[in-house]
């Protein structure tokens, strides 16, 4: 790739002020920009190191800039031009030729040639000087280490100073006819194209507002999910805004959207289109803290706002505020029409409305424009996880779920009355609505008046649950909001993930598993919960095919292996030998792989037979069968794991040794009606056998201690496609080989 392709360019700027950039072509972009002070800028950004996009699709790290040279066509409108004090400036962030950190500003209009606002700049790297005025000023640039670079851009009337300007300004910048040359002016770049795997994916503009559509697009189809893209516009980036008393707070004066917002979305949503995908507009009862009007927020009993855990907060809108709703409609009805005017079939989301419950069980029900609703002065409920809630209060959350209820709804009326074929789709987040620790939050959360056919598609989402190893909770949860709002399966979509911190990327496995139960289930899309998460830790997922289930045949090896059979066990241990004679040994498997060769069971004609048919039946290695280790087959009161009054399930293990040590086999192939399962000493009851792990309908309390006893098997497979028996020395009595590898499973 070219150095400097408008794709990979991003933009960045402090609050309150609002920007986004696109990709125009080949080799052009524009940028689009609302200022609200006199000291908002914004960076046009490029990066020496790609920080945003999938490990597999990244361009490479070169941070020496100065063998090559980039031009391009600078014009603009609302921005101080070319020209003036303050007016476009390159930053080149790095470290100087000593290694020492630098930066240097490089005023564009020094390397310009026409009008300050419509002008060919040119850049050499190797020959670039930072500085006002040149040549007295200058300030040479050693652009041989450089980390980021960015073009400053401020409004119109910028003074520096932290004072509102007259009016917003909105504004925009291109840049076209866009050359990079010279021997530095190439990039390596991964150009991985993913298999179509059946997952679709979700984003949200709050965590890609900096980012081009089409390199996130790039990043969805070159990692393989098709059909869907469930976007979530956002609680941060969309909005107008209006001064009020020394802050800034949404509005609709002059439209729903920012200039920049839509101008991001009409091109992400044109794109999307041109690749096939389809589009679904999420939006939720959530919106920045700091530019929310009071009487939109949900608040607890004695007025405390329902800040959600992020800093800074964003805040739950009351459902019961005929401004936060008649907001939101107005929100709801711009973002489906972008979709529309793109070509899309109209797809709107209500996003996880719920009311907010603070981490000390306050439900947040008790703002003014709730009450009156309620009632003028509805119960006190101290903490809704408590037992043993009154019937008044009981009432109380069902009033509150049919005011929930009635709020998503007139949002979706309100996007039909523009598109009435509009598909409407509900998100439920299981594990707030459905808190074990308060079973009648349901009532208001999950109301009965979002019952099918209320909305034609229920998605459900429960990260919390997958990424914890909750599956039980997940299962639990699915079925009781189905049976409760009556959507089957075919009507359900689902979302997988995510992770939060990027050192708790091992969760990815549990949700990709998550994933793949889902499809399994038969809901008609699910979802990968959200590509930043995607790109920023390397997830892939691989569809492995109907071929992939077939992999292992749930037979076992027909003959006895005999006393004669081979048994080793092996592992993996990479050994370097310094020059000084010392050892640096790395163990690349935590478990033995075992090895057999069954040979010396077959004794027979007969028994040749039966393993040649058994061989042509796996095709060779293709299949992986049960085989019974003849030296170690049983597991003894064997530790599964500690309770957390949570967890469900638990792996079956067998523990070869003690201490940290240990080695700790997964035992996937149990012998069925050979397992028992006992929680403190004590036989338990209760639970199911899924392959390779108990699963228990009500979670062992904690501290509890879980053990197991079984037989079991081997998973294994033929070592190599092809079985060689020399006929003659067979029937002379040489033992036949038959090699077998333990085969990974779980």
């Amino acid at each position: 790739v070219k150095r400097f392709d408008p794709t990979y360019w991003n933009i960045d700027f402090p609050r309150p002020m609002m920007a986004a950039v696109t990709a125009t072509g080949p080799h052009g972009l524009r940028a689009d920009l609302v200022f609200y002070r006199q000291n908002d800028l914004a960076g046009l950004i490029w990066e020496a190191e790609d920080r945003f996009d999938h490990p597999l699709l990244r361009y490479a790290t070169s941070r020496d800039f100065r063998t090559c040279a980039l031009s391009f066509r600078w014009q603009s409108s609302g921005v101080l031009p070319l020209d003036a004090i303050n007016g476009p400036t390159l930053t080149i962030e790095g470290r100087d030729s000593g290694g020492n950190p630098r930066s240097w500003f490089v005023r564009l209009w020094n390397y310009a040639s026409g009008s300050p606002t419509n002008a060919v700049v040119s850049l050499d790297f190797g020959t670039l000087d930072g500085g006002f005025l040149l040549p007295g000023e200058a300030d040479p640039v050693w652009a041989g280490d450089v980390d980021r670079m960015f073009i400053s851009l401020v409004p119109t009337g910028y003074t520096n100073t932290d004072a509102p300007l007259a009016a917003p300004v909105e504004a925009w910048v291109t840049l076209t006819d866009m050359a990079c040359d010279g021997s530095g002016s190439v990039l390596a770049i991964g150009d991985a194209m993913l298999p179509p795997h059946g997952l679709s994916m979700a984003t949200g503009y709050d965590d890609a507002y900096n980012q081009t559509p089409v390199r996130l697009l790039r990043n969805i189809l070159q990692l393989g999910y098709r059909g869907s893209i469930n976007h979530y516009v956002g609680m941060s980036h969309y909005f107008r805004l209006e001064p009020n008393g020394g802050r800034y707070f949404a509005s609709l004066a002059g439209g729903a959207l920012n200039v920049a917002c839509a101008a991001w979305h009409s091109d992400f949503a044109a794109r999307a289109k041109a690749l096939g995908y389809g589009l679904i507009m999420s939006l939720s009862f959530e919106l920045f803290d700091a530019h929310c009007w009071n009487d939109w927020k949900q608040r607890a009993w004695n007025g405390d706002p329902a800040w959600t855990g992020y800093i800074p907060p964003s805040v739950l809108l009351s459902p019961a505020s005929a401004g936060a709703v008649d907001y939101c409609k107005a929100v709801a009805r711009a973002f489906v029409q972008i979709a529309v005017t793109a070509g899309h079939a109209p797809r709107f989301q209500v996003g996880e409305p719920w009311w907010w419950v603070l981490p000390d069980g306050r439900i947040c029900l008790y703002d003014d424009a709730a009450k009156a609703t309620l009632g003028g002065s509805p119960v006190e409920i101290p903490n809704v996880r408590s037992t043993g809630l009154t019937p008044a209060q009981k009432a109380l959350l069902d009033m509150a779920g049919v005011i929930l209820a009635q709020a998503t709804l007139a949002v979706v009326a309100a996007v039909r009355l523009d598109h009435p074929t509009c598909e409407s789709l509900l998100l439920v987040y299981l594990p707030t609505v459905l808190d074990a620790a308060a079973p009648d939050l349901k009532r208001a959360n999950v109301p009965t008046g979002w019952a099918s056919p209320a909305f034609d598609v229920l998605q459900l989402e429960d990260y919390e649950w997958v990424t914890s190893g909750n599956r039980g909770a997940t299962e639990k949860g699915v079925a009781e909001t189905t049976t409760r709002l009556g959507y089957p399966v075919a009507e359900q979509h689902y979302l997988s993930g995510f992770v939060l911190l990027p050192e708790d990327k091992p969760q990815w496995r549990e949700i990709d598993a998550a994933a793949d139960a889902a499809v399994a289930r038969g809901v008609a899309e699910t979802f990968i919960w959200a590509l930043p998460q995607v790109a920023r830790d390397g997830f892939t997922h691989f569809d492995q095919g109907d071929e992939a289930v077939q992999a292992f045949d749930n037979v076992s090896f027909p003959l006895a292996p005999g006393r004669e059979a081979v048994v080793s066990a092996g592992f993996s241990t990479a050994i370097v030998t310094t020059a000084s004679g010392h050892e640096q040994r790395n163990s690349d498997w935590a478990n033995a792989r075992m090895r057999y060769d069954a040979g010396p069971g077959v004794r027979s004609e007969a028994d040749l037979q039966t393993l040649i048919a058994f061989f042509r039946a796996r095709r060779g290695a293709a299949k992986a069968f049960r085989f019974r280790d003849p030296l170690d087959f049983q597991a003894v009161a064997q530790l599964l794991g500690t309770g957390d009054g949570v967890r469900t399930r638990f792996a079956l293990v067998k523990r070869y040794g003690t201490g940290p040590d240990a080695e700790v086999r997964p035992l996937t192939r149990s012998v069925a009606g050979s397992v028992t399962v006992r929680i403190d000493g004590a036989i338990a009851t209760g639970w199911t056998l899924e392959g390779g792990e108990i699963v228990f309908a009500v979670a062992p309390a904690a501290a509890a201690i879980v053990e197991a006893d079984c037989l079991f098997d081997v998973p294994v497979r033929f070592a190599e496609d092809s079985l060689q028996i020399d006929a003659a020395t067979f029937l002379a009595g040489e033992a036949a080989s038959v090699p077998l590898i333990e085969v990974r499973e779980g």
